[in-house]
């Protein structure tokens, strides 16, 4: 490989030789000769005379065809003037009877050889070599930044040197069992020779799989900090090249690297860019199965004892080639799922060391208010609130602005300037209140933990916020079916006090279908089909669409089964609003005083009894 590399420099090195030699060549026959004719002045005969006779003449050349005179004028500056020769006998006498002694022997145009060496050759030769080196590197950052402009088969592999990487697996909470599996990967990076000595190597790569936010790169990162070893970060987009075979000689070259450097980390993120499955198609992308072509040779091909571990990280593992996750290449998967509520409380701990708050902080009960969180935005949550405080002119975060964070990043900014009629207030306040009378008057619903009419960012007019006391991993059918209930609880509430439907329950409608068809295509929860799976599940970590698995007919069974659930929920709601309508009516007219009431508010006026109408 260096060889040939050398050969391509020195063929490089020729042909800017000749064509700087050529250049100059050109520049000595044609700009020079232009420039030293630009220095003469055309005359007249006479004029010479009348020069000769004023004395101002200092040196003449006498050519074949033609006379060189230099006049010097009364300032003492010189100039150099051409005129035609005449048959004149009488001049060389006339030039010597002159008053001033005038030289007609030499030749006005002599200069001295070394100044003419190098404005001919030198000059122009280091001109075109700092041309030279410009162009180049103009051309270098052009091609994203590499050392040298041609070199288009080299992998942009960011090099973090030892723990430059600055992550431990201190910074990583809520994946224990991801950072457990991680610690043999360290400990053989540390003490290959005990692995050695017993036989066994070290799985060649480890594929870090979960939903976005979770903590993937983060945790290679950390590996790196823990090992203290060079961290070789790279992604799977930075393999795909215009021209076929480019990706696949970055990949050459990534891995010459590490086995250099090794023992070392190689971290490719994304790696679904690079790693799809090959169909083999004839529209399939050449280039980008070359590279998964080399991925795949180059992890055959290293030595695992040598201690380069290759790690990865893609939230789409489905579409991956199976060659690719068989033993002896990616061999463990890692998965780095959303955290659990012992986790989600770890995570705002650890996000919230680098911010100042006050002591009586309680995150365990904003880790409650979070089900479903990634630790991405945990983390942007702890930054909002300090965001907040810091609007709001204290130095410190409490417990009200983690509070208002959790709403920021699950339902937008408050819109303080949204002007709302008073008559879509109301409406508003009883499709709230709806939802929340339907679910607390149900056993198997989360407790109410906030109600809103304020307006949101994200377009929610309000929202009613339930929080369940413990986490919870399983869904039953009576949960379920009381989700359901109390999704339709608005719509019921509007139809029961206003007579009429309004678009508020727009998005309540699209989660009841959601939940009603996962009901009967996937849990197994409908008596019609019983434990059947009619549907399957695509890209479980981004959003988790589903694609049907049966007839046409089915579908339409499918269909009416779900319009059943749904009906009789809300039904179920309708006549829950109806026993409770004094409740109703009390519990919307104080949201409407108040706006936002908390679960505790909530709960003390339906547990408080109705005063009888007089």
């Amino acid at each position: 490989m260096n060889e040939g590399k050398n050969n391509k420099n020195n063929r490089g090195l020729i042909a800017f030789v000749l064509t700087a030699l050529v250049l100059i060549l050109l520049y000595n026959a044609f700009i020079i000769p232009a420039v030293k004719k630009a220095k003469i002045k055309d005359t007249n005969y006479s004029f010479f005379l009348k020069q000769v006779d004023a004395g101002t003449v200092e040196k003449v050349q006498i050519k074949e065809d033609s006379i060189l005179f230099k006049v010097k004028g009364a300032d003492g500056s010189e100039q150099l003037y051409s005129t035609i020769k005449i048959e004149d006998p009488d001049l060389v006498d006339r030039l010597y009877k002159s008053e001033k002694d005038i030289d007609f022997t030499g030749s006005i145009e002599e200069e001295n050889p070394i100044a003419t060496f190098i404005i001919s050759w030198v000059l122009p030769l280091v001109f075109m070599i700092v041309l030279w080196l410009v162009l180049m590197k103009i051309l270098s950052k052009r091609m994203g930044g590499l050392g040298n402009a041609m070199s288009f088969g080299k992998s942009n592999a960011k090099i973090y040197v030892k723990a430059q990487t600055g992550k431990t697996f201190a910074d990583v909470a809520g994946q224990d069992e991801a950072k457990e599996a991680l610690e043999e990967i360290v400990d053989f990076l540390h003490n290959p020779q005990k692995y050695a000595d017993i036989g066994a190597d070290l799985p060649k790569g480890a594929l870090l799989v979960g939903p976005p936010g979770t903590g993937k790169t983060l945790l290679a990162k950390a590996v790196a900090g823990e090992a203290n070893v060079p961290f070789f970060s790279i992604s799977g987009s930075e393999f795909v090249e215009m021209f076929v075979g480019m990706g696949a000689a970055k990949v050459r070259d990534l891995f010459q690297q590490a086995n250099q450097k090794a023992p070392c980390i190689v971290f490719i993120d994304e790696i679904d860019t690079i790693g799809k499955k090959r169909d083999g198609q004839f529209s399939g992308n050449d280039e980008r199965e070359q590279t998964l072509n080399q991925l795949l040779t180059e992890m055959d091909g290293f030595d695992g004892k040598k201690g380069v571990v290759i790690l990865a990280a893609t939230n789409r593992p489905e579409s991956l080639d199976p060659a690719l996750l068989r033993p002896g290449r990616f061999d463990r998967r890692i998965p780095a799922e959303l955290p659990d509520l012992a986790g989600r409380e770890a995570i705002l701990r650890v996000h919230s060391h680098k911010i100042r708050t006050e002591p009586d902080v309680d995150y365990n009960s904003i880790a409650r208010a979070t089900a479903g969180a990634s630790g991405a935005e945990l983390a942007n949550i702890i930054n909002e609130a300090a965001l907040r405080a810091v609007r709001n002119g204290r130095n410190l975060v409490n417990q009200s602005d983690l509070e208002e964070s959790v709403e920021v990043v699950i339902a937008g900014y408050q819109r303080k300037n949204a002007v709302i009629s008073q008559q879509e207030k109301e409406i508003i306040a009883y499709h709230e209140i709806g939802h929340a009378l339907v679910a607390a008057m149900q056993e198997d619903s989360a407790p109410v933990h906030k109600i809103t009419i304020i307006p949101r960012t994200s377009g929610a007019l309000g929202y009613t916020m339930q929080v369940d006391e413990e986490e919870k991993f399983l869904l039953t059918r009576e949960e379920a079916l009381a989700k359901i209930s109390t999704l339709t609880g608005g719509r019921s509430a509007e139809e029961l006090v206003f007579n009429t439907c309004t678009s508020g329950a727009s998005n309540d409608i699209e989660k009841a279908t959601k939940l009603a068809r996962a009901m009967v295509t996937r849990y197994g929860m409908s008596s019609k089909f019983d434990m059947i799976a009619l549907e399957t599940v695509n890209n479980q970590y981004l959003g988790g669409d589903t694609s049907l698995a049966c007839s046409s007919e089915t579908a339409a069974q499918i269909d009416e089964e779900v319009n059943s659930i749904i009906r009789s929920a809300h039904n179920k709601a309708m006549q829950i609003l109806t026993d409770n309508i004094g409740k109703l009516h009390e519990l919307a007219h104080f949201l409407l005083e108040k706006e936002t009431i908390t679960g505790e508010e909530f709960m003390a006026i339906l547990k408080k009894e109705q005063q009888p109408a007089v």
